[in-house]
């Protein structure tokens, strides 16, 4: 190390840790650091991007897919503030991301100097690790430690450079601390699984509800599902975890899941809550017995209250208590939700089916199961696209990724970037609406500059379809949820991308089927017409809002014209 360049020290103790590639625009706080990272290409890969938005969302997607660090870095000012989205979401979701930041130079920090900001303070909420070097020396151990830190708090580390002290050469050998992360193995003890082993017995009529923490678990979770006779509702993030046509699969919960999801929750008489910290309480048993498996503590009964917490990791857990229990031969309840289940998948196949213009979102799901392949990752943004992508795109082993706690509409570009950079070889689709895509649609020419073939399904009805809904479904009238029309197929081509506009029924199938042949990054740009997201199950309350919006708007606009809300309804009943 003696008479290194502090960047290059850096650079290697980034290449150790494993990481192979880094998003980030260059810029004048980091351009010492980007210097040392240009001769090391072949090794570690610097990403350009056009905002740093999509590197913070594509470092945060990388790591919440495979579990290892997703690295971004920024100039201080601008630079830094355009990473706190992409930040929030790795936070959220639990996902481990390093921030390298800039800064003004050291004599500079403190002087008002231009672009100069308070990053500690602007870092603050969104870290675990938030520190600003003060000297070189300090460089490879704090590097170190927030690399640590992000593994350990599954969460993000920000690391605050003043650009010069990336040139400045260590004078010493220094002992660097160790560049590794142990993970530590929790288990509950006997006294816990014995407990839960006798509740589990007593219900007549046991549920599970599994989330994100059963990505890696799925024969365990199948194995003890099977031994207590008891269905499985996944949680958005944990799409994918079963195949969703799984004879013990429920599908999703909450305002995007299925009817028999919500009415198994509520006939239920024990609760398992395997891997997730389910948020939305209205849509869990007002009082019933609930056992909750998580590898964090402190979130046992954060979000419901438990008879019982085992702390551990799922995997691990499951497999030692489905050893421990007798299998439960009353599979009442089970087949109940297993017939209603198939009603339901009826249901939709009839929606999907559907050979009527103006296309529907279900349609183009339907269009995409025959083009998708086995082991593909599939990147969806939020808003509309959520509720159609999780209720009607069935995985059989296919990887979910989306922004789930923050819910950031602008994520699927970013995330479909970052799963074609972690999976060269795998398919990768990203869906996303017109209001999300545009949020950071410039980012699909960096998609095109890397020769990354994703392919961006764009549900385009020229609406914030999501909203619309929400304030129709709140008894208001719509305002400022119309957007300009747009021909994104075209802005592919202008990209060096290939662009396909899909307006009617009868092109669907072989335009699609054309894109997907292709090995180019490509957008198919797909006009649809406005659907509500009907939840799974209608509350008296959101019927009664629904019908003051119908009201309004007929007193307003003397319009009583829904677009296929009967239909929509019709098919939940």
């Amino acid at each position: 190390m003696l008479n290194k360049r502090t960047g290059q020290v850096l650079i290697d103790l980034l290449i150790n840790w494993g990481v192979d590639h880094v998003y980030g625009l260059p810029g004048d706080s980091i351009n010492e650091l980007i210097e040392d990272l240009r001769k090391r290409q072949d090794d570690i890969r610097f990403i350009q991007v056009r905002h740093e938005e999509t590197g913070a969302l594509a470092a945060a997607s990388y790591a919440k897919l495979t579990g290892n660090l997703g690295v971004c870095m920024s100039i201080a000012g601008p630079g830094g503030i355009h990473l706190l989205n992409g930040l929030y979401d790795a936070k959220e979701d639990k996902a481990p991301v390093l921030a390298i930041v800039g800064q003004v130079n050291s004599e500079e920090v403190g002087t008002g100097a231009f672009q100069e900001i308070n990053l500690e303070r602007m870092f603050d909420d969104v870290a675990v690790f938030n520190e600003r070097a003060q000297t070189e020396s300090q460089l490879p151990d704090l590097l170190n430690q927030a690399i640590r830190e992000a593994y350990a708090h599954k969460g993000v580390s920000v690391l605050i450079v003043p650009d010069d002290l990336f040139s400045k050469k260590q004078s010493k050998d220094i002992k660097l601390t160790s560049s590794t992360y142990y993970r530590p193995e929790i288990s509950p003890t006997d006294k816990y699984l014995n407990q839960a082993k006798e509740l589990i017995e007593q219900a007549e009529r046991p549920l599970i509800l599994a989330g994100q923490g059963a990505i890696s678990a799925r024969e365990e979770l199948l194995t003890f599902a099977e031994k207590i006779k008891s269905p499985i509702i996944l949680s958005l993030l944990a799409k994918g975890v079963l195949p969703d046509h799984h004879p013990y699969c429920l599908g999703q919960h909450g305002q995007i899941g299925t009817k028999p999801a919500y009415h198994a929750m509520k006939e239920c008489d024990l609760l398992l809550l395997i891997g997730t910290q389910f948020p939305y309480r209205d849509f869990l048993p007002d009082s019933v017995t609930a056992i909750q498996i998580d590898n964090k503590p402190e979130h046992l009964g954060k979000y419901y209250p438990i008879q019982l917490g085992l702390t551990g990791d799922a995997k691990e857990t499951l497999k030692v208590l489905t050893e421990k229990l007798n299998e439960n031969k009353d599979d009442r309840y089970l087949k109940k939700y297993q017939e209603k289940m198939e009603k339901w998948s009826v249901a939709l196949q009839e929606e999907k089916r559907s050979t009527e213009n103006p296309l529907h979102a279900p349609q183009v799901m339907y269009q995409l199961e025959d083009v998708i392949k086995p082991n593909a990752v599939v990147s969806a943004d939020v808003g509309n696209v959520t509720v159609w992508v999780s209720r009607f795109l069935p995985f059989i082993d296919q990887r979910f990724l989306i922004s789930g706690w923050l819910a950031t509409m602008g994520s699927g570009l970013p995330g479909a970037i970052a799963a074609q950079m972690a999976y060269p070889d795998r398919q990768v689709i990203g869906i996303s609406g017109d209001g999300g895509f545009s949020m950071v649609m410039q980012d699909f020419a960096t998609a095109v500059h890397y020769q990354l073939p994703i392919k961006m399904v764009v549900l385009n009805n020229s609406k914030i379809a999501m909203i619309k809904y929400e304030q129709e479904q709140m008894g208001h009238l719509n305002f400022q949820t119309d957007l300009s029309e747009m021909d994104f197929a075209k802005f592919a081509e202008s990209c060096g991308g290939e662009g396909y506009r899909i307006e009617s029924y009868e092109d669907l199938a072989t335009k699609m089927k054309q894109a997907f042949l292709s090995d180019r990054p490509a957008i198919i740009d797909v006009v649809i017409e406005e659907q509500p997201p009907l939840p799974g199950h209608i509350d008296y309350q959101s019927a009664a809002n629904y019908s003051k919006y119908i009201i309004k708007n007929f007193f307003e606009y003397g319009d009583l014209d829904i677009p296929d809300l009967k239909k929509s309804i019709k098919r939940l009943q």
